[in-house]
């Protein structure tokens, strides 16, 4: 039976309009004004907003990282995503050691097709750049996978040197492919975790401390120029800091193919919150890490005039207090020394909410500039547009109604996500989804969860997406 959402205004990156949404099958066939109702099961959206599905480009699911593994899989990951009016997230996999990419991916579907509940697609994060593993890169196009990680940090372990990126890049410009990176000078954050280790300084605040601003914004610089140099299409995930928005904007102004993505958390989480007493600092232990309030002034503006594409979480989640009610381990593995914190914070679930209340409702954008970095970038920069990111005929039915009055406090008591933790805890936020739509079907309606396991499609992207 076909849908009709009547009496709804539709918000995209370019209009506001008054209109009826026809949902047939899972595609959106038909908007106008005073669309018929016979035959169709209608919901009425009198008041609310109608807003294409979040879509986060940035998460990890169910991944191995820091002794543990981050406690959201895809199941509970997805239903979060869900209740946070996020339809679409983006996943990385991760090459495992001596392994190839093709490895890599089979054990990434072996986790998520099963349990998926919406729409998701993979990058694929290169940790052994092998030359056999570069040359079957072009492979992953068949994959339906076009967007590659590199890390400049995690010395030891990810980290890759400049020759290896450059080759990279050589081969993701030949074929279409987008580039992105972790951007840390890994040998220096790794020569200033030994000396801080060495004085003694082991609390959670000396994380930031050993990941200086400077470093971000050094690497971030070096991957811009390699990405001139090259042709390859950049995408810098994670920005936190002024410095290194002053380096994308640099390669922006230069013609260089180079975007990036600021996360939730870098908007307000900050230094001081990694001071906490006792041990609290350690649920803010990200990398990146947090930075100061000017640096998310920088951020918003970014985020608003253009130095800034989209706006993600790094969504990695762990216990705060692992290891115990059957829990696997957490952030307590890191009590005796920051270096060993598993890196990561929850906020799948939360980002559509903050940054409509903050973004919008604090004047940093209008409403349609909200659904450009949530949704309608991600999906041009990521091969899914016009399927996803936007409500048009012919465009997959992910729609969220959207009560821009309604008020909730963040907690996590409440909320979806597998953790013991909310990074906004108590934070009031106005506009809250209502309903969210999966390709045409209701899987969230107020606080009932109507999805299923198994439902949510993996997404076949093709190359060249839009460098925006």
């Amino acid at each position: 039976m076909p849908t009709l959402i009547k009496n709804g205004t539709i918000v995209t990156a370019a209009d506001t309009v008054q209109a009826d949404l026809l949902i047939d099958g899972e595609q959106v066939a038909l908007m106008g004004r005073n669309l018929p109702s016979e035959g169709a099961q209608v919901i009425d959206a009198a008041g609310k907003l109608l807003l294409p599905g979040g879509i986060d480009v940035h998460t990890h699911l169910e991944l191995p990282f820091g002794g543990t593994v981050s406690s959201d899989d895809f199941f509970t990951g997805h239903r979060a995503a869900a209740f946070g009016a996020t339809t679409t997230h983006l996943d990385f996999v991760i090459q495992p050691v001596g392994g190839s990419l093709k490895e890599g991916i089979d054990e990434w579907h072996a986790k998520s097709t099963p349990k998926a509940a919406i729409d998701y697609g993979f990058h694929v994060a290169i940790t052994d750049l092998r030359d056999d593993v570069l040359t079957e890169i072009p492979s992953v196009i068949d994959e339906g996978i076009t967007s590659l990680k590199l890390f400049m940090a995690y010395k030891g372990l990810f980290q890759i040197d400049d020759t290896t990126l450059f080759r990279a890049m050589q081969v993701a410009a030949e074929h279409g492919l987008l580039i992105m990176v972790h951007a840390e000078n890994g040998d220096v954050i790794a020569e200033l975790t030994k000396q801080l280790l060495d004085e003694g300084k082991t609390a959670p605040k000396y994380h930031a401390v050993a990941h200086p601003a400077i470093a971000e914004a050094e690497a971030t610089g070096r991957a811009v120029a390699l990405a001139g140099i090259s042709g390859a299409s950049l995408y810098v995930v994670h920005v936190t800091c002024e410095e290194a928005v002053e380096q994308i904007a640099l390669g922006r102004a230069k013609g260089f193919p180079v975007m990036g993505e600021t996360c939730t958390q870098y908007l307000f989480v900050f230094e001081e919150d990694l001071a906490r007493p006792g041990y609290e600092g350690a649920k803010y232990v990200c990398s990146p890490p947090v930075r100061q309030p000017k640096d998310a002034a920088v951020l918003w503006k970014s985020l608003a005039g253009g130095d800034l594409q989209a706006i993600s979480t790094d969504h990695c989640p762990f216990w705060y207090e692992g290891g115990v009610e059957g829990r696997i381990a957490g952030k307590e593995l890191g009590r005796e020394a920051f270096h060993q914190i598993p890196n990561g914070m929850p906020g799948i679930e939360d980002r559509m909410p903050v940054m409509w209340h903050a973004g919008v409702g604090g004047g940093h954008y209008s409403a349609n500039r909200f659904v450009e970095i949530a949704s309608t970038n991600p999906a041009k920069i990521f091969g899914l547009y016009p399927r996803k990111g936007t409500i048009t005929v012919g465009s997959d039915a992910d729609i969220v109604i959207w009560d821009a009055d309604k008020e909730h406090t963040i907690s996590a008591a409440t909320h979806h996500m597998n953790t013991d933790y909310n990074v906004y805890e108590g934070m009031r936020v106005r506009g809250w989804p209502e309903k969210v739509l999966l390709r045409g079907r209701v899987i969230v309606d107020g606080e009932e969860w109507l999805g299923a396991a198994g439902e949510g499609k993996f997404l076949r992207r093709k190359p060249f997406g839009d460098v925006l």
